[in-house]
């Protein structure tokens, strides 16, 4: 993940003064905007703003000053709080950059035992390994900011200070096309820079072990080629020829994971079932054919060989019929109206954002974290923790995302009741994420940050404006109003937000984390984009769904998000003092201690392992957990 320039988004700017200002200014010094980089304005109006044009960005935001390199000493002291020149420029936990990526995929592949396996590698993922605690304590603590050596363990004599970090290293799974096998790799990445410069690798192979009876995720061009082979196939035009659609360009074959229904769909196979959309005779480069299901057709595909090996016409279902109001173009381009009568909103700052950004390390409002990002997660916030006045900085986790999410459909017929999607397992959240550069997912000034992945072959890809930061006002924080006096007292409450969205086939999913000033986390998902649907036969309804137009319905079903937290409350690296408590609320018995029939108190429980643990949400009794460091409770 980088960070790049911010671009305006023109679909954003309404015809009116407002616009989207580059605050990216030259005049600040060069080290300050290193460590700014870029700013991007949404929705402001460029004669309202009092700050001066030559302003430097500096002075607006306030950035961390930048740590120069000390003089190289001959024999490193033991003792003091010296900061050490930094041997490296990526702190440990940063995400992968594109040089990176590159080299680990040239290393894997000139480890490859003869051309034949070199040539059918495929890179599914190339990911960080994220490093001890006890490294990323040390980075903290003398090389990077926080700058922080309270982190670390006092011992007897002072700090030792080592001259660098460990080298970084990165864990690729590749997918051997003509073997159908999936290999783990561990590659420690050595000398990136002068690989980049001189076109070869550099890294050394740790280490790599073939995983039996799996399949790696499903990549976008092996979609892309399923699509071609099942558009290709003969029978399957005939059977689109049944239901009258002879143009294959209409056709939309999305390519979904078999599941794991019966020892058929064993993972010694790569297999896909299809679901089959269409789009009506339009050229409307936004037309939703998802509005459009084709059921009946039941098509099997080998994406190892990517070809048909079962197929079968089972049933003819007549199309939805063409409705151009489902599209997604404005209502005046569908025969409808978009609304008219809502005003401009303008977000403004006019004296800059409140967080500080030095390279992907965040400080806002007490708070300070690292943001980094992985193909299958998506968005991993690292090392957070919160300045408590005198108690200092205070870690909260070390490790924050979601790591899986599952859509289980409740419709019973075919092909929904094998409608199970594990969309960061079998896809990558991180993966399918998309630009924000051209819609107005972030308004007022925004930070964004690139995140590189490999693809299929193992070239590197670029997502820009990947990851978007920026704060909210978020109503009201606290209020109160003396009845005697008539005074009243309100704060207004702002939260940072850190976000991306991803596309998965129909459905867009936006996550955020959100870092409120009253030392609340929250993690919020916001689901959009279009349903997965189901025709129906004239008549007909589905007791397992929703008609929402004719000859369609939608069936039933959830979405569940797997959320792995690794809580550091108070902890230092190697402590072991966090505990979970389970709190109920109680209803006291009628007697002695409850004379009058209303007490009620919360019971806690502490859960001492993780099978104990595994408990289920209770709203009757208002069940909720409480993650704390039983060493300071005392304190």
């Amino acid at each position: 993940m980088a960070s790049t320039q911010e671009k305006a988004t023109p679909c954003c700017i309404p015809k009116t003064k407002d616009a989207i200002i580059n605050s990216n200014n030259k005049t600040s010094s060069s080290s300050s905007t290193d460590i700014l980089q870029n700013w991007s304005l949404a929705g402001s109006d460029p004669s309202m703003d009092p700050i001066p044009k030559t302003a430097s960005m500096a002075t607006l935001i306030r950035p961390v000053d930048p740590i120069s390199d000390p003089p190289p000493t001959k024999t490193p002291t033991n003792k003091g709080i010296s900061i050490m020149p930094r041997a490296q420029t990526s702190h440990p936990l940063d995400p992968l950059s594109a040089a990176e990526i590159s080299v680990a995929v040239a290393t894997v592949r000139a480890a490859g035992a003869t051309p034949e396996v070199r040539d059918s590698m495929r890179f599914i993922e190339v990911v960080l390994v994220e490093p001890d605690k006890h490294v990323v304590a040390l980075a903290d603590a003398y090389f990077f900011p926080p700058f922080q050596p309270s982190l670390l363990p006092r011992t007897k004599g002072g700090p030792v200070i080592p001259s660098r970090l460990p080298s970084r290293q990165a864990r690729l799974i590749v997918y051997n096309k003509k073997s159908n096998e999936t290999s783990i790799w561990v590659v420690e990445l050595s000398e990136v820079h002068a690989a980049t410069r001189g076109g070869h690798h550099r890294g050394k192979v740790i280490s790599s072990k073939v995983v039996p009876n799996v399949q790696p995720p499903m990549d976008a061009m092996e979609y892309a080629e399923c699509e071609a082979v099942v558009k290709d196939f003969p029978p399957f035009r005939e059977a689109m020829k049944r239901r009258g659609i002879e143009d294959m360009d209409l056709v939309m074959v999305d390519p979904w994971c078999v599941g794991y229904h019966s020892t058929a769909d064993a993972p010694s196979r790569r297999l896909a079932k299809p679901l089959i959309f269409c789009r009506t005779e339009s050229d409307c480069p936004m037309e939703n054919g998802y509005a459009r299901p084709v059921e009946g057709i039941h098509v099997l595909v080998d994406m190892q060989n990517m070809v048909v090996i079962e197929f079968e016409d089972r049933k003819l279902v007549p199309l939805p019929p063409a409705d151009p109001l489902r599209n997604y173009t404005a209502g005046e381009t569908r025969g409808g109206v978009d609304r008219s009568d809502v005003k401009p909103l303008q977000i403004i700052q006019p004296e800059g954002p409140s967080f500080r950004v030095n390279g992907n390390f965040i400080e806002w409002q007490k708070w300070n974290f690292r943001i980094g990002f992985t193909p299958r997660e998506g968005l991993v916030i690292y090392s957070v923790a919160y300045v408590d006045g005198s108690r200092g900085r205070r870690p909260v986790a070390h490790r924050l995302s979601i790591v899986e999410m599952v859509v289980p459909y409740g419709d019973p017929n075919d092909p929904h009741y094998r409608k199970n999607a594990f969309d960061a397992g079998e896809d990558g959240l991180g993966k399918n994420a998309h630009s924000l550069k051209k819609g107005c997912d972030c308004l007022g000034y925004i930070k964004y940050f690139d995140a590189h992945f490999t693809n299929f072959t193992g070239g590197v890809e670029t997502i820009e404006n990947c990851v978007c930061l920026h704060e909210e006002d978020h109503g009201i924080l606290w209020k109160h109003q003396d009845w005697r006096t008539g005074l009243a007292e309100v704060r207004r409450s702002r939260r940072l937000s850190v976000s991306f969205v991803c596309t998965v086939a129909n459905y867009e999913y936006g996550f955020f984390w959100h870092f409120y000033q009253d030392g609340k986390i929250e993690a919020e998902v916001k689901l959009t984009g279009i349903l997965s649907l189901g025709a129906l036969q004239p008549g007909e309804t589905r007791k397992y769904g929703t008609t929402i137009a004719p000859g369609l319905y939608a069936p039933v079903h959830q979405h569940f998000f797997v959320a792995r937290m690794d809580m550091a409350v108070d902890c230092k690296p190697g402590e072991a003092f966090n505990q979970v408590v389970e709190v109920n609320l109680k209803v006291e018995e009628p007697g002695k201690n409850n004379a009058h029939n209303n007490a009620f108190y919360a019971e806690e429980e502490l859960h001492r392992s993780e099978l104990q643990a595994m408990r289920d949400c209770n709203p009757l009794t208002a069940r909720h957990w409480i993650v704390s460091d039983f060493s300071h409770l005392f304190a």
